[in-house]
């Protein structure tokens, strides 16, 4: 099969012809793939970024949005089965361990993050557990969701933790209407009462914000000091984080959910104001079957460019150099 894999760091990935994994154990799902989203993340692996955290061993395959079709299942899987839709928890987990049993799986004691630790979904197959597959409604195709399994999902996450601070008459601020924003918009229209402003550079972002039904949007931070009781930063980096902490009011919290740059805060200014900083990963399972159920709904959708698997690189550049407003998807 081809997959796209990474064989050193610093260089771009290529495409390869690689053995196709094979079902072995009981609750394993190999799933056909039908779209793989390419995260920023992707292109912190391939800078080198996740080498240590990691532990991989290259070459190996990148992808971790990914959705397609259930191609064979192990002789214990009941909840989907061959040509079944499904869209993948980006995580592979146990089920036994004391995260998994309150539905913590994201923390799972045992787990694996294809496309960061081990071969991930920009191929034509991956291997999967029972575990991870979340059967797609009818109408809802893998091309259209693919990156909603973790761009989506770390955005549903944030907003679904946050929401309990988001009463009606409260000021959401986000930074960044890209992949990740433009969701995280969505799903604060669906699930909050908060008066949702939206801060990007780009007049392209910022004009998707206002299609989405932001209430505000503008470019500029200081104008929004000390105003917000709660700030999703969807970019993490390149001066987002002070921003971020300069716009939330006291006894706010300031949502860390893009990464790459460094919250540098005296404790005592914490102190003083009581503000919050808060870390969000990725999402349980659970997050990600009530964000199929918004997506089903119409609520939450994608703004996608289709790439064929033959041209992941391309793809790269685009994100790169911001020639993207949404998401790249890879179409094997």
């Amino acid at each position: 099969m081809k997959a796209v894999r990474v064989h050193s760091y610093g260089k771009p990935p290529t495409v390869d012809e690689v053995p196709e994994p094979a079902v072995t154990g009981p609750w394993d799902v190999l799933v056909q793939v039908g779209a793989a989203g390419l995260c920023r993340t992707d292109l912190h692996i391939v800078e080198g970024q996740w080498a240590e955290k990691s532990g991989v061993r290259l070459p190996y395959v990148i992808g971790h949005e990914n959705a397609g079709w259930v191609r064979e299942v192990g002789s214990a899987v009941t909840n989907v089965a061959a040509g079944d839709a499904v869209i993948l928890h980006p995580l592979v987990t146990c089920g036994l361990c004391r995260p998994c049993r309150r539905g913590d799986d994201v923390h799972c004691e045992n787990s694996r993050f294809p496309g960061i630790d081990c071969d991930g979904g920009m191929a034509d197959l991956l291997l999967t557990n029972a575990r991870s597959v979340v059967k797609l409604a009818s109408g809802l195709e893998p091309a259209a969701v693919a990156a909603l399994a973790d761009a989506g999902l770390t955005a549903y996450h944030a907003v679904r933790k946050a929401a309990p601070l988001l009463h009606p008459g409260t000021t959401c601020v986000v930074i960044g209407a890209g992949g990740l924003g433009h969701i995280g918009i969505q799903c604060l229209l669906a699930m909050t009462a908060t008066r949702v402003i939206v801060v990007d550079p780009s007049e392209r972002a910022r004009e998707l914000a206002r299609e989405l039904g932001a209430h505000d949007v503008t470019d500029r931070t200081d104008e929004l000091a000390d105003t917000a009781h709660v700030v999703l930063d969807f970019v993490g980096e390149q001066g987002a984080e002070a921003a971020g902490l300069a716009m939330t009011r006291r006894a706010g919290s300031y949502y860390v959910i893009g990464y790459g740059g460094t919250v540098n805060i005296p404790t005592i200014d914490l102190i003083s104001t009581e503000r919050n900083i808060v870390g969000n990963l990725v999402g349980s399972y659970t997050d990600l079957d009530e964000l199929m159920t918004l997506a089903a709904q119409g609520k939450v959708t994608l703004h996608t460019k289709t790439y064929q698997l033959s041209a992941v690189n391309e793809a790269i550049d685009d994100l790169e150099t911001g020639g993207l407003a949404g998401r790249a998807i890879l179409v094997p």
